[in-house]
């Protein structure tokens, strides 16, 4: 933390913020794949050949990381009170960025968005709005703070449909765009995005007893530092089975079921390891199982199979 930083120039303090909150290039990576994957499982559903136009592939991504882009700053308005009482480590509570600079951030930021859909993929508006909309109302916490802070299983329940909506958008890039229904392999394919976005929440949140911050959530301490895990390797293995369905829609071979067990054995690894000893690094490990089990995931699904056909066939 370095306070002489919150007198730069906006553009290097945001920088700061960008690499600390949500750094650009990790999140593009991410997303991207995120993104890609959706259009390729869409099509490896429709049994169609080819891919995208890349002009449309890059406007998706373009939307897909603005979203989640504009999810953290929403995110930042939200938690205020909070991380000014028990985060003022963060950019926003020690000063380094403004809520008032991050707002303007975000309606440029949204204003693009909306250019962009209406210039290039109209047909996309729709869905756009609805995410939008969506995540207005997360931002008010559905106009229900009090009862959700009490229910942390409704909140992250509700929280969480952000991500297959976004999954929803993209994957409209190829059935919605191209005047086709949606396949029904989809279903699937959103119902693991979902709980996805569960092991990413369960797993960065799981915390030895010295690793626990006052007013800070962790799963540790509401659930218990053996029972934390155990929980998180059962939404695991429940959204590897979405995945072995998911898969079956998309005509994919036995390969793909054991690329996606033994990516789940190894996954669960660092969560074993943490339920006989409560260490910080099995800990951060379990953090970085969740990032390597959902990227590893969207490409085993739509990603690498649609570059083998791109490549291949």
């Amino acid at each position: 933390m370095n306070i002489a930083h919150n007198n730069k120039s906006f553009f290097f303090r945001f920088w700061i913020y960008q690499k600390e909150r949500f750094p650009f290039l990790a999140h593009g990576v991410l997303i991207s794949a995120f993104s890609f994957s959706a259009i390729a499982y869409s099509r490896l559903c429709r049994d169609v050949t080819g891919f995208v136009d890349i002009k449309e592939f890059l406007i998706c991504i373009f939307n897909t990381v603005t979203i989640f882009f504009l999810v953290r700053i929403f995110d930042e308005f939200k938690d205020k009170e909070d991380d000014a009482l028990y985060r003022k480590y963060l950019p926003v509570p020690r000063g380094l960025i403004s809520l008032k600079e991050l707002k303007i951030v975000g309606i440029i930021t949204f204003i693009i968005q909306l250019i962009v859909n209406i210039m290039f993929a109209p047909k996309m508006l729709i869905l756009f709005f609805i995410i939008i909309g969506y995540l207005l109302l997360m931002s008010k916490e559905f106009f229900a703070t009090e009862w959700l802070k009490k229910h942390q299983f409704w909140y992250v329940v509700s929280h969480m449909f952000i991500i297959p909506l976004v999954d929803i958008y993209a994957s409209g890039f190829d059935w919605l765009l191209q005047g086709a229904a949606a396949p029904n392999g989809l279903i699937f394919f959103f119902a693991v995005s979902y709980m996805n976005g569960i092991v990413l929440e369960i797993g960065r949140k799981i915390k030895t007893p010295e690793m626990e911050e006052d007013g800070v959530l962790s799963y540790t301490h509401q659930l218990g530092s053996k029972r934390a895990p155990i929980v998180w390797i059962m939404v695991l293995f429940v959204t590897l089975l979405l995945a072995f369905a998911a898969s079956t829609y998309a005509h994919h071979t036995s390969i793909a079921y054991w690329v996606l067990f033994i990516l789940f054995v190894i996954c669960v690894i660092p969560a074993i390891l943490f339920i006989r000893k409560f260490t910080v690094k099995s800990a951060k490990f379990i953090e970085y199982s969740s990032a390597l089990w959902t990227f590893g995931m969207y490409l085993t699904l739509g990603g690498i199979p649609m570059l083998f056909k791109l490549l291949f066939n």
